[in-house]
């Protein structure tokens, strides 16, 4: 299930949107503002963006300006106007196509998907393996094994592992972590995550109280440390 970020000031509109696109198989999370929305792309790195030209605080193509610096996931446009002048700034600027509203969402829905093909096609081939010392991390098979021995994950137990597995060295959010494993938004409240790091900390042989291999990066989130089975 692809994630999306989309960013439109606009209620109503954004709630249609949210809906249809949800009934595609989609996670949606929605910013109303352009003050957020660079914080909400380092922390969940959506698999696109969908940014509203016109929003408050921040407009859309200063945003897809600034997102450029650090996101290489497809951006699409949304705006209410149709002059060639802002489309052609919108694709300046790093954005990968548009839409201008009122758009079917039968029409937006199928450049997200024309996008996030475009994107998989041009990506190398995903990893199967993640290798960190003596800790071995299937994801085909779904298997993770630590000095040879299964772990005996429950499936949330080793998509969160996974998560953490990929991006091994790096502080992980925990929404990013949460929309990962749950295939829905956080909400800011639900500590569910932190109680599957506790059992995964188990599992892994780590330390509740000083943990070497799960790191917590409070305020931030959590590290998978790629040394530790060295």
């Amino acid at each position: 299930m692809s994630l999306i970020l989309l960013a439109e000031d606009d209620t109503r509109l954004a709630n249609l949107v949210k809906d249809y696109l949800s009934g595609h198989n989609f996670t949606v999370v929605v910013e109303h503002t352009g003050l957020t929305v660079g914080r909400r792309v380092k922390d969940l790195n959506p698999d696109i963006v969908v940014l509203d030209i016109m929003l408050p605080g921040r407009d859309g193509l200063t945003l897809c300006r600034e997102l450029r610096d650090h996101y290489t996931g497809p951006i699409l446009m949304l705006t209410a106007r149709d002059s060639d002048g802002d489309q052609i700034r919108g694709l300046e600027v790093g954005a990968d196509d548009y839409v201008i509203k009122p758009a079917e969402p039968r029409v937006l829905l199928a450049r997200i998907r024309a996008l996030l093909r475009r994107c998989q096609q041009e990506e190398p081939a995903s990893e199967t393996r993640v290798q960190l010392g003596r800790l071995s991390v299937d994801l085909q098979a779904r298997l993770a094994c630590l000095d040879k021995d299964e772990l005996g994950l429950s499936s949330h137990e080793f998509d969160l592992l996974a998560a953490l597995a990929r991006q091994a060295g790096k502080v992980v959010s925990r929404e990013y972590l949460f929309t990962t494993v749950y295939n829905r938004p956080y909400d800011g409240l639900d500590r569910t995550i932190d109680v599957r790091i506790s059992h995964l900390r188990r599992k892994l042989r780590d330390d509740s109280h000083h943990p070497d291999v799960i790191k917590t990066v409070w305020g931030k989130g959590y590290m998978l440390v790629p040394t530790a089975w060295d």
